[in-house]
């Protein structure tokens, strides 16, 4: 039985949109470190609290995926808070997710 073209078109949007990352590294994120524990010798500067879409009308988001653009967001918003380590204070839950951003650099 051949594909009707309206689930062809919503079946292609929902395969590329899994493949691709909406969010996108910001200049001198790229420099930000990410570390699972306390970082020792650091000044603490602040919480970030970064969120993005973890589904689409009906279809979950990659999880993996998620992870990675709540990760990119904290990473892009620790330059403007002068930091450049960030810390997950806690796994994702539904898009969302906070960061403790560090200076660590003397």
């Amino acid at each position: 039985m051949p594909m009707s073209p309206r689930v062809a078109v919503i079946a292609l949007c929902v395969a590329s949109s899994s493949a691709c990352t909406w969010v996108h590294m910001a200049p001198g994120a790229s420099k930000v470190k990410v570390v699972a524990a306390t970082p020792t010798g650091c000044e603490r500067l602040n919480e970030i609290e970064v969120s993005v879409r973890d589904s689409l009308a009906f279809y979950e988001r990659n999880h993996l995926r998620v992870k990675e653009e709540l990760e990119t967001l904290a990473r892009n918003e620790a330059p403007g808070l002068g930091a450049d380590t960030v810390q997950p204070l806690g796994p994702p839950e539904a898009g969302e997710q906070r960061y403790v951003a560090w200076r660590c650099a003397k």
